[in-house]
């Protein structure tokens, strides 16, 4: 009896491990880390591809976040309406995302940590970026999976033709593991992946001299390397963030004032100024004699006055110290590889972007390929009854059905079923000497096509050429300068 007892507990314990570790490994694949390709989670690329499909696209009028909403949950994500949406109001908020990748319009909350609007009152629509991270997804170049109740199907991964991941950054706390990962600039990310198709064996330390440093939305300072270096070369380090301050001084008065335009990435405003006037008022800092908030439109302001005899440098080092104003951010770059988790370094994320870009090129190419001599096929059978106008309608007019007609003309001309079928369905006015110079100029272009996509897919050079070309083009269009600047710390140097 006893060791039947030990068994059952045995047995139990075991199917509770195997249990935890199948919720464990859903967890990580499907909802908390990235894919490494897109960085996206299933969440977030669930919206994307839902606008998209909605038509929800940055040229036509804004729609309601509760549509938007509704849809992805009724065709796509199997859980609850606030994670949908808050991924949504996530990637509006230009305090968040390096680049935006939702257009909003209404009340999206705010670096003071205000709660964004019901989605019964916003607007969104995709922004121009977020369509490049879609574009080319009807050519099969993604693979697809059915949704939670096998009614329709969803990408597995987006086509990007940016490394999201590095760009935007990620976030993701799963059972055992979480991810954290700072936001790039897209310029310098483009060039270190045009570096790397151009020489596979560049070094971490060869990307470094493209990617200086993470790039915040939210600007500030990087205070010393060191978290950086590590962060690039092991997948793991923690950086310095500094708000960005000034000292003003008044000239008829002579008092200081520190100004501060930036602050550290992913702080509270509000709650920082609520933690300097306490530290005031406990006397635990002192020599300050009022904060305001002047931000506006225009930008961060946030005002410190100085009292007289006070130094506005001790001060300020003081502030660095006890509050927000120098935060750290620990970089843990955990996303899943072949479904796998794994921590990657940046040339490991580079990589598996650049392979992707290549793989959804090809497959394009494939996709193009295949469409390009379906239509070669066609103007050929076209060409031929253009070639004999007269005995064609001669035949057509004599045949008592159209399937007699396709089987007249197939025997005839020796053509294939599409072909006498697209001959039948013409109009006989395109059969006119115009239209015949229009068929075969037509048909020159689509062998050209053919050409080029054949040589895409027989040469690799050609076909990585392609995937450069492509991500020049997107950093012509959406590059800008850096928000965040370096300041390498007094050992460094």
């Amino acid at each position: 009896m006893i060791d039947q007892d030990r068994i059952l507990k045995i047995d139990i314990k075991q199917e509770m491990q195997s249990a935890y570790i199948d919720y464990s490994m859903s967890v990580i694949v499907a909802r908390a880390l990235p894919d490494v390709r897109d960085g996206f989670k299933p969440v977030h690329r669930r919206v994307l591809f839902g606008m998209d499909k909605l038509g929800n696209t940055s040229d036509k009028p804004y729609k309601k976040s509760a549509r938007i909403v509704g849809d992805v949950l009724g065709k796509y994500h199997p859980h609850g309406d606030s994670s949908v949406y808050f991924a949504l109001v996530r990637m509006a908020q230009p305090w968040s995302l390096r680049y935006p990748l939702v257009d909003g319009q209404g009340n999206f909350g705010s670096v003071d940590g205000d709660s964004p609007a019901a989605m019964r009152y916003t607007e969104a629509r995709l922004s121009r970026i977020a369509e490049e991270m879609l574009r080319d997804i009807e050519k099969d170049t993604v693979d697809f999976t059915p949704n939670f109740d096998n009614t329709l199907e969803e990408p597995t991964v987006l086509p990007t033709r940016i490394p999201n991941l590095l760009v935007n950054g990620a976030s993701g706390i799963a059972v055992g593991m979480a991810t954290n990962m700072p936001p790039h600039n897209l310029s310098e990310c483009i060039d270190a992946s045009v570096a790397l198709i151009d020489d596979r064996e560049l070094t971490v330390e060869d990307l470094m001299q493209y990617i200086k440093a993470p790039d915040f939305p939210t600007g500030g300072i990087i205070y010393g390397f060191a978290g950086v270096k590590d962060a690039f070369e092991t997948g793991r380090g923690r950086i310095v963030i500094r708000a960005k301050a000034e000292i003003e001084v008044d000239s008829s008065t002579g008092r200081e004032t520190i100004v501060v335009s930036e602050i550290p990435y992913a702080v509270n405003k509000s709650e920082l100024i609520k933690k300097i006037a306490d530290l005031v008022e406990e006397k635990r800092l002192e020599g300050i004699s009022n904060i305001n908030d002047e931000s506006d439109r225009a930008g961060m302001r946030i005002v410190i006055e100085v009292k007289r005899d006070a130094n506005a440098s001790v001060i300020l080092n003081k502030l660095f110290k006890m509050t927000d104003l120098q935060s750290s951010f620990s970089v843990n770059n955990i996303a899943l590889v072949n479904g796998r988790p794994q921590t990657l370094n940046l040339k490991q994320l580079l990589e598996a972007f650049v392979d992707h870009r290549h793989e959804v090129v090809i497959r394009r190419t494939r996709f193009d390929l295949a469409k390009a001599e379906e239509r070669a096929h066609i103007l050929e059978g076209l060409i031929i009854a253009s070639d004999h106008i007269d005995e064609v309608v001669k035949l057509i007019r004599s045949s008592r059905t159209r399937e007699e007609a396709k089987t007249r003309l197939m025997e005839r001309f020796s053509l294939s079923e599409k072909q006498a079928q697209a001959i039948v369905d013409m109009r006989l006015g395109q059969l006119t000497g115009l239209d015949q110079d229009k068929l075969r100029n037509e048909y020159a272009e689509v062998e050209k096509m053919i050409a080029y996509y054949k040589e895409i897919l027989a040469d690799e050079s050609v076909c990585m050429k392609v995937v450069k070309d492509e991500l020049l083009e997107i950093k012509e269009k959406y590059g800008d300068e850096r928000k965040t600047e370096i300041i390498y710390s007094s050992e460094e140097f």
